[in-house]
């Protein structure tokens, strides 16, 4: 009887991990997507000082903000939403501090994900830091998509502490064959990685529509252009970095190479979903991520011809992150699905051998 009411107990804190693991995934992307909107406002620099606000927890009065920095007027609604995004985030480190504290006990049980928490804390961590250069370095475009792409790992590693959480809870701990990553994998993940920093890099040089018209950049297929200005990756810190320091044909070459990585990286997709589209399990996953890519695209296009409005730039943003997502459930189930042992006589869709699906 005490037996089983332990194993109730045990089964009722996995619940609350797996529970918390995926608020996590939900409350990371609505941070990744304040902080973009925190930056389309342009209340980046809403508050001059880190962690607080002119010296205080809140957004002060005209008056002590004056005092406190008199060379940096207080705009109260940027202000708020760049504390928003503060409290936020905050709130999010504690939430990753609460799962490695509630899964401790369970770090030395074989299929327990600890690794993947500590993992998640450091970078929940590196985030804060990041955060705080955001300001300090005044919005330097390095730091400003170094911290993107921070919290889409942060995302990244929410969602897959969920996926194992919810299979270690299961009693599904041994191990299992897997499928082994293919070099195309590796080259798909690269590319979305390498997308990702362009776009981050677009977004922090106000590059978004330094190309007027598509497919076209203004009215050329291969406009005037300044590469090595455009990625001049060790830029002089200390400018305000607001509304970007570029000149035009250093901002078209930045738009250009991400319409270029878009190009790579769905080419890349393509090949992916023709190699394993038959795997087993895999065609509604790779449907999905292919599906994210399409509506990206269209998202991008559309930001471009309509001039980026700011409700479309944020959505822009979350295509990223819907992108994300797909690209982390369709590795994990093409590295942890259950490898079929033996071919299923069903024509065209037939599945592969273990032997064969280890040298895919």
């Amino acid at each position: 009887m005490a037996s089983s009411a332990r194993a109730v107990s045990t089964d009722g804190r996995h619940r609350w991990l797996v529970g918390l693991s995926l608020a996590g995934v939900v409350f990371t992307a609505v941070v990744v997507l304040v902080g973009a909107w925190t930056r389309l406002v342009d209340a980046g620099l809403g508050c001059p000082d880190w962690p607080g606000c002119y010296g205080a927890l809140v957004v002060p009065d005209a008056e002590r903000a004056l005092a406190h920095s008199p060379g940096v007027p207080l705009e109260s609604t940027k202000a708020w939403v760049e504390m928003v995004h503060r409290y936020l985030a905050s709130t999010l480190g504690l939430l990753v501090i609460a799962l490695v504290l509630l899964g401790a006990r369970w770090r030395r049980e074989v299929g327990y994900p600890w690794a993947i928490s500590l993992a998640l804390l450091a970078v929940i961590l590196l985030q804060g830091a990041f955060g705080a250069f955001t300001v300090t370095l005044k919005l330097w475009p390095q730091v400003v998509t170094l911290h993107l792409l921070g919290g889409l790992t942060v995302l990244v590693l929410f969602l897959w502490l969920h996926l194992r959480l919810r299979r270690f809870s299961s009693g599904a701990a041994a191990p299992f064959p897997r499928r082994r990553l293919t070099p195309l994998w590796g080259l798909v993940m690269l590319l979305l990685v390498g997308q990702l920093a362009l776009g981050g890099w677009t977004s922090s040089n106000y590059a978004g529509i330094a190309c007027q018209g598509f497919p076209t950049c203004n009215g050329q297929w291969w406009p005037a252009m300044d590469w090595s200005e455009g990625f001049h990756l060790t830029q002089t810190v200390g400018p305000n970095y607001l509304h970007g320091q570029l000149h035009a044909e250093a901002r078209s070459a930045i738009q250009v190479g991400h319409r270029l990585g878009a190009l790579a990286l769905g080419l890349s997709l393509l090949l992916l979903g023709m190699r394993h589209l038959r795997a087993s399990g895999m065609r509604p996953w790779l449907a999905l991520l292919g599906g994210a890519y399409g509506v990206q695209v269209v998202i991008g296009i559309a930001n471009v011809l309509a001039w980026l409005p700011l409700w479309l730039a944020l959505l822009h943003t979350a295509g990223a992150v819907l992108l994300v997502v797909a690209m982390t459930l369709a590795l994990w189930h093409w590295r942890w699905s259950t490898v079929p042992t033996a071919v299923e006589p069903s024509g065209a869709g037939e599945t592969a051998t273990k032997e064969e699906l280890a040298h895919v």
